[in-house]
């Protein structure tokens, strides 16, 4: 049974310590793809050495966080848009709108989604969007590009039922982590409803724990946590889900 990632950051100071370990525990586990997400560019150099050590495990994004859009944005702009011209990247992200920390720059993060999704339809290729706080926003940007040429996933995708169906007339897949196991967490609710075509697997490393690690440190090998959780909520086996899932990620990120 292989299962793939679709969003890990392992590259960040979390693993520092055992980096290898994390990943050896996760390929033995049966993950054996990882799609890394950028953030900025401090962390571009650690991206591309972990490329290098895992090439047929490890594959990357190139995107400006929207956490990280900052007064000096238009210069991690122009960092995105030069990796992009110099390497193969499996899609554009993670990208999008968070008003959950700061709000202050929300013309900043609208207009550097807006410019992002552009790159990645120029270069037909995925983008893979962050949105806390912010459906509406994120909705309002993505309605100006509705046309073909338009795909993805919505990351950590933590809606209500008619905003999932949003998403997908979006053509773009919802990423499905550990959200899911949560109690509180709301969106076992009505995923059931949502055909597995339209979903993705993910964990979010090292954020958003699973049950029963919620509150430690996630890591790519809890990706088998979600997989039972969503075989229980589809009612099907955790290899027809494994199948399903990593046969949609493939048709999103190509390599």
């Amino acid at each position: 049974m292989k299962l793939i990632d679709t969003h890990t950051h392992l590259y960040v100071e979390a693993f520092d310590e055992d980096r290898d370990e994390v990943i050896q525990n996760a390929l033995a586990k049966g993950i054996d793809l990882f799609y890394l997400p950028s953030i900025d560019s401090t962390y571009t150099a650690k991206m591309y050495d972990l490329e290098k050590k895992y090439p047929d495990h490890i594959r990357l994004m190139m995107g400006l966080h929207p956490t990280h859009v900052k007064e000096n944005f238009k210069e991690e702009l122009n960092h995105v848009a030069q990796n992009l011209e110099q390497h193969n990247f499996a899609a554009v992200g993670e990208i999008g709108i968070d008003l959950y920390w700061d709000q202050t720059f929300l013309k900043q993060q609208q207009e550097a989604f807006d410019t992002q999704i552009g790159w990645a339809k120029e270069k037909e290729l995925p983008i893979v969007i962050h949105c806390r706080d912010a459906f509406d926003e994120v909705f309002e940007v993505l309605e100006g590009h509705r046309a073909e040429g338009l795909f993805g996933i919505f990351h950590c995708f933590t809606g209500t039922k008619q905003q999932a169906e949003r998403a997908i007339g979006f053509n773009l897949k919802l990423g499905i982590g550990g959200v899911v196991t949560f109690k509180n967490g709301k969106i076992d609710q009505f995923l059931e409803q949502i055909p597995l075509e339209n979903i993705v697997l993910e964990t979010d490393a090292p954020y958003l724990a699973p049950a029963p690690f919620r509150g430690k440190r996630n890591q790519s090998e809890y990706l088998v946590h979600v997989l039972e959780k969503m075989a229980s909520i589809h009612q099907r086996s955790e290899e027809e889900i494994a199948a399903i899932t990593s046969k949609n990620a493939l048709s999103i990120f190509k390599f």
